[in-house]
């Protein structure tokens, strides 16, 4: 069994969404939710469904001392970031080299790196014009959405769609498709893992 942290900082529906995805599966399960705000609705989302879930503020994060016994202590083999807008840490990536994966609400390389999060991306899409959106599933790397690509889901935009209208297209990609595409990369990289 692989174990699973997802690391969030908002409202959590990925979050969710993927601990009732593994909740029965005999690949992996979700063990540790890690999220940089105490007041974030992902912390009760999480324990509501028997998830340990811990608060480890900015400074907290980003101590090795802190965070590494941490995953240890629940044998975390693999983390997803889902919406976790702090920066990673170099030793957290060296600790979890293609062990720990990104998603971001656009396709990349547009439309990433500093400051790119949440609504700003979908306003950044509306205001470039473009005909579609999506989402990028990418390792984590030194450089802020610059990881290698795993995989992109796309939708079509039409010129009146606003920006709203466009970010909920992309979150109903999301809702659709990112916990089979995290099962995909888990049995590839499974003899790794295990």
């Amino acid at each position: 069994m692989i174990n699973l942290a997802i690391f969030a900082s908002g409202s959590g529906t990925n979050c969710e969404n993927i601990i009732r995805y593994f909740a029965s599966s005999e690949l992996a399960r979700v063990k540790l939710v890690v999220c940089n705000k105490a007041e974030a609705p992902v912390l009760d989302k999480a324990r509501r469904l028997d998830v340990e879930a811990v608060h480890l503020g900015r400074s907290a994060f980003a101590v090795p001392e802190v965070l590494l016994p941490l995953l240890r202590q629940h044998h975390i083999d693999f983390i997803v970031l889902a919406g976790f807008l702090l920066m990673i840490p170099d030793f957290l990536i060296s600790a979890y080299d293609h062990r720990m994966i990104n998603i971001h609400p656009a396709l990349l390389p547009k439309f990433g790196g500093k400051g790119m999060y949440g609504r700003h991306v979908h306003e950044a899409v509306k205001a470039a014009g473009e005909h579609e959106t999506g989402f990028t599933v990418h390792w984590v790397s030194a450089v802020c959405d610059g990881g290698e690509i795993i995989a992109q889901r796309k939708v079509a935009l039409a010129d009146t769609d606003s920006v709203d209208l466009i970010a909920a297209k992309e979150h109903e990609l999301e809702m659709a498709y990112f916990p089979g595409i995290i099962e995909q990369i888990l049995k590839q990289n499974s003899p790794i893992l295990s």
